[in-house]
């Protein structure tokens, strides 16, 4: 106020002459004010020189609300600079229109400039923050309109003291997975704060805005730190005044914009108040209510327009023009303020030093302006990268290692976080947890694995095939499930059905093979016997079957020949003529069809047969033997099933007994409870002892090992997850699932308890869902994968029968064409050197008549001629015509 009085002293074309009755507020001691400015305010009136016009300074708190209830019950027209919007200054709410026209309210600069954080916090789309201030800026009212409607989690606080203390808060403010933080403050505050935080701090996934009334420049003892900083500037055409207020009337009280304000405020108030006194509109005998005579509803009458004069004053200012709320309908309190500009730039810190600092754009002092951005470039560089923490376990193929992967990891919630980053728009850090476990509950209640790292706060995702389970859902939040219901399947060593490239001769025993051969070679022979006995054969009868187109002699090779084509679907030709051999032909066909026939259906039922070899098909059968030992993995989601199961089936066991022991029942009610068979399933209670005897793996690889090493005597099953299991059978031809699955369960994501990111990850995994996305990773994963093992399939009983079964009849093959070539060797060998040539000459016998019974001439010799083979008896006769000297009939 010194100030002013000076430059209306100094300036006396204004004809004002100022007399002030200034009061120090307590805000603290409500009643003690009060008194003081009761005291002060009788003894203007008792001096007869009440006052015209209140000037409320008081920013907030209790000494606003008491100079504003005294100013509000009196009647005494009064100009506040407090800090508030429309609603915030309580004793002034539900004012009627009188007195809305001389109590008046301009929000100071220090009230308008907090704006600027929803201004920022909008352009960059931030999702967290933490707003530190210092006692240069009041904030009490800011709490629940700063950033209203905005899906923004922030905190607001005050600066803490000390170093230590300013590091333990901005530590704390950390594990709430705040990043991004706006310091309001001065120039020393700002300075402090940066200069206590780690260098981790300063790196790209945090942002800092230091945001301030002053207008020095922002020197931080800091390394290699990139901040966004605020501060006001006056207007061009306010500088001249500004400087000559500062030099000629000591307006140099910092902040300077605060000291321009209520000096501006002031002399407008003061030329308002001269404007209504000159023009009439000040009522000429004004009555003044004293304190002590103020009975609650007899406030005087005023008909005093404040507001119209203040709003006519055209005095220049020295920093920014009032924008005053004038419009009808808008209240002038909580909407007038004095407009500035703020001035944004990105300063590089580098060794204590601003090595640059560059303007990216400026923003005008408003309860909702946008910030004017000139290099949108600079300003994503200083904004903070939204890196949120993920905490996993591997686990193929959800979460597998791969350093040539951007992240060091992929697999199918690689490829799922990556779809959400796209749509939620954030980074991420990924990190194993060390324990390996996805998190369970200790009789202490407390968690390790993924679940501790979101309870902690040092996670901000669990990802992997984390099942739903109802005590997690009590610390952490779980999105909608991005897998199907998920179950608990059996995984065992495939049986090995051995293979033979004879396997098609073990069909049938040995001596069955032994007895085939012998009545091959038995019927062979008797056939030969028949055709060479009977007269009715062709060989013994050729003169019979001269005319036949086929005429075949069965002589003892033909039989077997006869036989043999007779197995096959060639058939053995010409059949015997004679009706015994015909007999033997049928018998041997009948035979034969009944060999052939059977090797082939039990050829088939014994392939059939040592596929479906599986001991196991069902938890209940696995349960019921004793042979076969079984686990889940120690920790995992399996063995809590059945856990909780055994004691559940104790649980009922103990209420079953209760009740069958109740001495309170009387005889008809214990008789209903009295059965032979225990009433209660052990299933599962029998099973998690059989467990805890087996010893359960601790990982999945020391699991697949024992399933690998288990013999048919040892066997070893291994309870897991189905998807895990069926990625384990997909890629390891040795392994197999059998029977249904059971608990399932669904899978997804985990956050901390009342994280934000629930509700982004359910809108981006519902997006993915209805793009039919998640099936196309799942099929990546599941039926595409690169280390697929293309696994033989001879033990589908769908397909053929394997070369390693079937692949002895090509030997057999190679081995007759080999004995063929070795018998065609011996033929040319025979021919050729063990016999020599027989040449048949026909020469002309002598002129000798014919005897009466020879058909042939007796001079015809075979092989050679001369005198000793001219003898008659050594001639050709017909077999018949002329029967030999020792011819004996046969029967």
């Amino acid at each position: 106020m010194g100030s002013v009085q000076a430059y209306l002293k100094k300036n006396s074309n204004y004809g004002l002459s100022l007399r002030f009755d200034k009061i120090e507020a307590n805000n603290i001691d409500a009643k003690a004010l009060l008194e003081s400015i009761c005291i002060k305010y009788a003894d203007s009136i008792d001096n007869n020189q009440p006052p015209h016009v209140v000037f409320d300074a008081t920013k907030s708190g209790v000494a606003s609300d008491t100079v504003k209830s005294f100013a509000s019950a009196l009647g005494l027209p009064t100009v506040s600079a407090s800090y508030g919007q429309d609603g915030d200054l309580r004793p002034w709410r539900d004012m009627d229109e009188s007195k809305q026209n001389y109590l008046l309210q301009v929000m100071p600069p220090a009230d308008i400039i907090p704006e600027v954080v929803r201004s920022i916090v909008r352009n960059v789309n931030i999702t967290n923050a933490a707003i530190l201030y210092d006692g240069t800026f009041m904030m009490d009212h800011k709490y629940k309109s700063l950033l209203q409607n905005i899906q923004t989690r922030h905190v607001i606080t005050a600066v803490a003291d000390g170093d230590i203390a300013r590091a333990d808060q901005i530590k704390r403010l950390r594990n709430l997975d705040i990043n991004n933080y706006f310091i309001l403050g001065s120039l020393k505050t700002i300075t402090q704060i940066l200069e206590s935080l780690k260098p981790a701090y300063f790196d790209r996934k945090f942002a800092w805005h230091a945001i301030t009334q002053n207008e020095g420049q922002l020197r931080p003892n800091a390394e290699h730190a990139t901040i966004m900083f605020l501060k006001p500037v006056v207007y061009p055409k306010n500088q001249a005044r500004l400087e000559q207020l500062k030099t000629n009337y000591s307006l140099n009280e910092e902040p300077a914009i605060m000291s321009a304000f209520y000096f501006d405020l002031a002399l407008r108030t003061f030329l308002a108040i001269k404007t209504m006194l000159q023009s009439g509109a000040w009522p000429t005998k004004m009555e003044y209510l004293r304190c002590d005579d103020f009975q609650g509803a007899n406030t005087p009458e005023r008909n005093i327009n404040l507001k119209q004069a203040f709003l006519q004053v055209s005095e220049p200012t020295s920093y920014g023009d009032f924008e005053l709320a004038s419009h009808q309908g808008k209240p002038f309190n909580g909407y007038s303020f004095m407009n500035f500009e703020m001035d944004i730039r990105v300063v590089q810190i580098r060794s204590g030093n601003s090595d640059n600092s560059k303007p990216i754009g400026t923003w005008k002092a408003s309860l909702n302006s946008p910030l004017v951005i000139s290099d949108k470039k600079s300003m994503e560089n200083v904004t903070a990268a939204i890196v949120y923490r993920i905490s996993t376990i591997v686990q193929a193929p959800f979460i597998m290692r791969d350093e040539t992967a951007p992240k060091g990891f992929k697999g199918y919630c690689i490829d799922l976080i990556d779809e959400i980053a796209s749509i939620v728009n954030f980074e991420y850090t990924i990190e194993e947890v060390e324990d390996g476990n996805f998190g369970n509950m200790n009789d202490n209640e407390e968690w390790d694995g993924v679940i501790k790292q979101l309870i902690d706060k040092k996670a901000d995702i669990g990802l992997g095939s984390i099942s739903v389970m109802a005590e997690r859902e009590n610390v952490i939040d779980f999105t909608v499930p991005y897998y199907d219901l998920v179950g608990i399947g059996i995984m065992m060593l495939k049986p090995s059905a051995p293979s033979s490239l004879f396997k098609f001769l073990t069909v049938l025993e040995t001596n069955v093979w032994l007895c085939i051969m012998a009545a091959y070679f038995f019927t062979s022979f008797l056939m030969w016997i028949f055709d060479r006995w009977s007269p009715y054969s062709y060989q013994n009868n050729k003169e019979k079957y001269k005319d036949d187109d086929e005429k075949r002699e069965f002589n003892l090779k033909e039989c077997l020949w006869f036989c043999m084509t007779s197995l096959t679907p060639q058939g053995g030709g010409e059949a015997p003529k004679n009706l015994s051999g015909r007999l033997v032909a049928a018998t041997w066909w009948l035979f034969g069809f009944i060999i052939i026939a059977s090797y082939t259906a039990n050829l088939a039922a014994f392939l059939t047969v040592s596929r479906l070899d599986t001991p196991v098909e069902s938890l209940d059968d696995l349960s019921k033997q004793y042979k076969i030992l079984y686990a889940p993995l120690n920790g995992s989601s399996s063995m809590v099933f059945f856990e909780r199961m055994a004691n559940i089936e104790q649980k009922f066991y103990e209420i079953w007994k209760d009740l069958s022991l109740n001495d309170s029942l009387t005889p008809l009610e214990r008789s209903k409870l009295a059965v032979w068979d225990y009433p209660v399933s052990d299933k599962y209670t029998k099973m998690w002892q059989a467990m805890q005897e087996t010893k359960l793996p601790a990982t999945l690889d020391e699991a697949l090992a024992r399933v690998r090493n288990s013999t048919t005597a040892t066997g070893f099953a291994f309870l897991g997850d189905a998807t895990d299991i069926r990625y384990l059978v997909m890629t390891n031809c040795d392994l197999q699932m059998v029977g249904e699955e059971f608990s399932r369960k669904p899978y997804a994501i985990a956050v901390q308890q009342g994280s934000h990111l629930k509700d982004q990850f359910n809108n981006a995994i519902l997006t993915l869902l209805n793009k039919r996305q998640l099936e196309k990773i799942k099929d990546k994963w599941w039926k595409h994968d690169d280390i697929e093992d293309k696994c033989h399939k001879s033990e589908n009983q769908s397909d053929g029968i394997s070369i390693e079964n079937i692949g002895g009849v090509f030997i057999v093959i190679f081995v007759g064409i080999g004995m063929a070539c070795i018998t065609l060797v011996f033929e040319y060998w025979w021919y050729k050197w063990r016999k020599n040539p027989r040449i048949i000459d026909v020469a002309e016998a002598k002129s000798t008549p014919l005897g009466k019974d020879m058909k042939l001439a007796e001079h015809i010799i075979l092989g050679q001629t001369g005198k000793e083979y001219e003898d008659p008896k050594n001639m050709l006769r017909p077999r018949f015509n002329k029967n030999p000297v020792n011819f004996k009939p046969r029967f």
